[in-house]
């Protein structure tokens, strides 16, 4: 248990570190407002002569942990307190060690990539770790609670008008490059996730399943299910195995079945969840 936790926390650290170094050596200095309270910062701070958009984040995202904890109780999530708190502190500290007055590069369409793909990839391995930044997220578990409404198309409108502020507050340039980064976000948060869970669904058909399955079973240490058959066009008896196995434990499986049977028929398919004993708790 204590090695899970610690394991555990180890991706909830590594994610939030992902999103807090996207956000700040990217977005801020380049004023990339793709949503959420990163975006709202930027704007803040970019209107205030007294508070950085770093400030801003650490007080928009304590305030919203403290509703979650006044409105939602017990099932508010610790993982999500930790990754929001921890997330807002790494700016703080960003800002007060590693000050930036001005973008990195004179690519500003390479930093918009970056300003996406380390928050997605951050916050994909939170997501699967049920976890997440807090901000809109914590808003979204209120009015979940609270409301009738379509979470999900209300934070993609409230991401959109914040997006298209930017137009009043910075320029059209500035707007555009918000818009096209908020759009890709959402891609790559779904690819990522998508390639953490991603395992192989085999489907073998056999006239000796007993191999093949015990080296399933005490190789691989995977189960694996047996139906009973027969060939449409040979008409013979046929047994049909299917088991879920990860990228490393297929290639192993193949290369078995082709030493041990090469009269095997195998179906290999990805597939991004799979539920039960060994992967992704239901």
């Amino acid at each position: 248990m204590v090695l899970s936790k610690v394991k555990e926390y180890s991706y909830l650290t590594i994610g939030s570190a992902l999103v807090a170094a996207g956000v700040y050596f990217f977005k801020f200095p380049n004023k990339f407002s793709t949503g959420g309270v990163s975006g709202l910062s930027i704007i803040f701070g970019s209107m205030s002569s007294l508070l950085t958009p770093g400030t801003f984040m650490l007080i928009i995202n304590v305030l919203f942990i403290l509703l979650g904890f006044l409105l939602l109780g017990r099932s508010f999530g610790f993982k999500t307190v930790y990754c929001s708190i921890l997330y807002s502190t790494l700016i703080k500290l960003f800002e007060i060690y590693l000050p930036m007055n001005k973008p990195l590069t004179n690519e500003p369409l390479l930093e918009l990539m970056f300003s996406v793909l380390l928050p997605g990839v951050g916050s994909a391995i939170l997501f699967n770790n049920a976890a997440s930044t807090g901000g809109t997220e914590i808003a979204a578990m209120i009015m979940k609670r609270y409301t009738s409404l379509d979470i999900g198309k209300a934070l993609l409108c409230t991401d959109f008008l914040i997006a298209f502020s930017t137009v009043f507050v910075f320029d059209i340039k500035t707007c555009m490059y918000s818009v096209l980064g908020l759009l890709s976000k959402s891609v790559i948060v779904d690819s990522v996730i998508d390639s953490i869970n991603r395992k192989k669904s085999l489907m073998i058909i056999t006239e000796n399943p007993e191999p093949i399955c015990a080296y399933i079973n005490e190789k691989l240490h995977r189960g694996a299910t047996i139906w009973k058959g027969y060939g449409a066009f040979t008409h013979s008896e046929k047994y049909l195995i299917l088991t879920a196995l990860n990228a490393t434990q297929a290639q192993r499986l193949r290369t078995y079945i082709k030493e041990n049977d090469s009269e095997a028929f195998i179906s290999i398919t990805n597939t991004s969840e799979v539920f039960g004993k060994g992967f992704l708790r239901v």
